[in-house]
Order: structure tokens, then sequence, then C-alpha cells
């Protein structure tokens, strides 16, 4: 299932998002304010650029159908399961490759789309070098910005051995002994306030390349990073990979979920899916729960789900690589009123290059605007 997992590509090798504005000498300071985003069909219809496809739809996504009302008395059964965080939003980090092409880019006929629907909006900070040295002072310059706005920052780490499984984002740290390390100077920045870890996108879901050996002790390293997470910021979330609705079967996945930690409140939070993928948030949440149930462990485990390129769902030909015809999807929110669902997020930021519209992990203009339109 490499291929299913390639999408995350982009994200590991170029932006991080702090790893390639480190590389120009921007600063990590957090701005004091965040931008609330406007509602799409506000927003105006842009004249498409050249560079855009002339044939891309400006139409807004399919509406899903409602969900049937729930009975009385299963709508109180479930309203336990929904997670509530204390704070009242997600944090937007100042820096971004996104926000660097607003600031440059005032005249450009996509600038307002563009701007509003996917700059202004909250999305994930990757850390997908291998920095043993700066890693805590950039972990604790996105988390401590969150903090002073009363707002939840998402962090990825991204930097376990063999990725990808030897593919486009291969990397990582040289071994687990060294990753365990690594994991421990990241958690040393997580602060104290609420802060969601979004821990090694397809470090379980790929698992199938790993031999027997290698796979467990992938595992138990996952399983350690938790704890330490966990237990540096007792406030922290810590959510595993789930991989996606299109990918291993619920049984299997939440099979190798169990030996990484995910079961245990003591490394885990839940579990996560759909990260730089396509597939429909309502096959998600689906999916996730199904993963959650043969999971086990506490009810209070719950699901995050990136919604930042599903708006049209996944192409039927399993195309992954910026695929067209894709828009962005819900935007992140911390209430989604699904039980046992956490968080709709960004983890993926819209307008990264998997590697087809521009070299992998830089920002195409054209692709965001073709998503965001």
């Amino acid at each position: 299932m490499v291929v299913a997992a390639s999408v995350v590509v982009a994200i590991g090798t170029a932006t991080g998002m702090l790893s390639a504005l480190e590389d120009r000498g921007r600063s990590d300071e957090a701005r004091p304010e965040v931008t609330g985003s406007p509602s799409l069909a506000s927003l105006p219809v842009v004249p498409a650029p050249s560079s855009a496809s002339p044939g891309a739809s400006a139409s807004p996504s399919p509406k899903k159908k409602a969900s049937p009302k729930p009975t009385p008395s299963k709508a109180a059964e479930e309203k336990p399961d929904v997670t509530t965080f204390a704070s009242t939003g997600l944090y937007r980090h100042a820096n971004s490759q996104v926000l660097d092409w607003v600031r440059a880019n005032d005249g450009d006929p996509r600038h307002a789309v563009i701007q509003s629907r996917i700059a202004d909006r909250p999305a994930a900070v990757w850390f997908a070098d291998y920095t043993p040295s700066t890693i805590t002072a950039r972990v604790r310059a996105v988390t401590s910005g969150g903090s002073a706005q009363v707002r939840v920052p998402v962090l990825v780490a991204y930097a376990i051995p063999g990725r990808d499984c030897g593919g486009h984002s291969q990397g990582g740290a040289p071994d687990l002994d060294a990753y365990d390390a690594w994991i421990e100077k990241f958690a040393a920045g997580l602060g104290s306030g609420e802060v969601v870890v979004i821990l090694e996108p397809d470090s379980v879901a790929q698992a199938e390349c790993l031999s027997t050996a290698t796979r467990a002790d992938r595992f138990a390293s996952l399983a350690r990073a938790g704890r330490v997470l966990k237990a540096a910021n007792p406030m922290a979330r810590v959510y595993y990979d789930a991989g996606h609705s299109g990918w291993n079967p619920p049984a299997k996945q939440a099979g190798w979920l169990k030996q990484a930690g995910a079961a245990s409140p003591a490394s885990s939070d839940g579990v996560f899916s759909n990260v730089s993928n396509f597939h429909r948030t309502s096959d998600e949440i689906a999916y996730d729960r199904r993963v959650l149930d043969a999971l086990g462990g506490p009810a209070s485990l719950g699901a995050v789900i990136d919604t930042s390129r599903n708006g049209n769902g996944a192409p039927a030909d399993g195309e992954w690589c910026d695929p067209a015809g894709r828009k962005i999807g819900r935007a992140p929110t911390l209430s989604t009123g699904e039980a046992r669902i956490d968080a709709y997020l960004w983890v993926k930021l819209p307008g990264e290059s998997d590697g087809c519209k521009g070299t992998p992990g830089t920002f195409s203009p054209s692709y965001a605007y073709e998503l965001a339109r």
C-alpha cells in the first residue's frame, strides 16, 4: 500500500512548515492575532489566471445528505463521548508557505480567494527534519504562541526511521534510539497548555513493508513516544496513525494500533485519519469509529480527521498526486458534534504540492486556487 501513503511525501520533505522557514532565517514567533474565516459562499468568484486550468469548475462542493436525527435516548448515550477542549479554537501559526505567498502577491487575481479560504485558516505545523539541537526551541515557539492566544496548536511529529518505506519522504532519525531521544526533546517544548500531536503519519498504516521484528520495534518506540509526550504535558492530546477509509480493514489497523500503544490512555488520546488524502468526512467518521471499536481501550479515545482536501472525495482512479477536481473540505474545528470525533483538522496545507504540480512540499498558488475556488 505504498501508493496509498505516498501522498504524505509533500509535507515531509519541504515543509515542516518551520523547517523550510528556518532555512530562510525567518522567526518562529507567532503573531498576536488570529483571523476568522468567512463563509465560502460569501466570497466572489475570481477570474482564473493563465496558470489555472481553463476548465476548472467554480461550483461549490456537493452537499451531503443529512443524517437521520438520532432518537433522544441515542443522543443522550452519545453526548458524553464528544470531546471538548477548554480553549476556544485552533491556533494559526504565523509562518507558512501560503502566508509567504499572500504577503508577497497582493496584486495577484487569486489573492483574495487563497487568503480568505486557505491562509486565514489554522493548519498543522510539521516537524519533519531530524534536528535534535533545535527541535525543543522550535516546538516551544509554536506551543507558546498557542498558549498566549488561548488556542490549540496542532503539531506533526514526522521523524520515524524508515518512514514512507524508503519512498519520496524517506528520511527521519537514523535509528530508533536516536528517534526516542528526538521525541524526548520534542516533548520538552510542549509546554503546559492544550496541544494536539499528530504522531508519525503512515507509521502504522504503512508498516506492511517492515519485517515482523522491525515492525514490533517501531510499534514499541511509538508506544514510548506517546508516553513521553503525555508525561511531558498532561494537556497534550496524542493521536496515532489509522491510515484512511480506503486502506487497511479496521480490525487489521486496530491490531497494529494496539501494539503501538494507541489503546492506552497513558500514551494515546485516539487516532487520526486521512492525512494528506481525499476521502470524504462521512467515510472517515464511519471508518474511525470502527477502528476505535476494534481497538478497545477507554471510551474517551477519539479520532481527528484531516479535511483539508476532501471536499469532493477521493478520485475514482485512486490518484494521490495533486489530483484534479479536488476541493478544500470542512473548516478546521474542535467542535464536530460527532460522537468520538474530536476535531476536523487541516493537517496537510492545501496548495502544497504532492510532487505533480510542483516540487514536493512547495506551495503551488495555481493548485491552491484550484482547490479553494
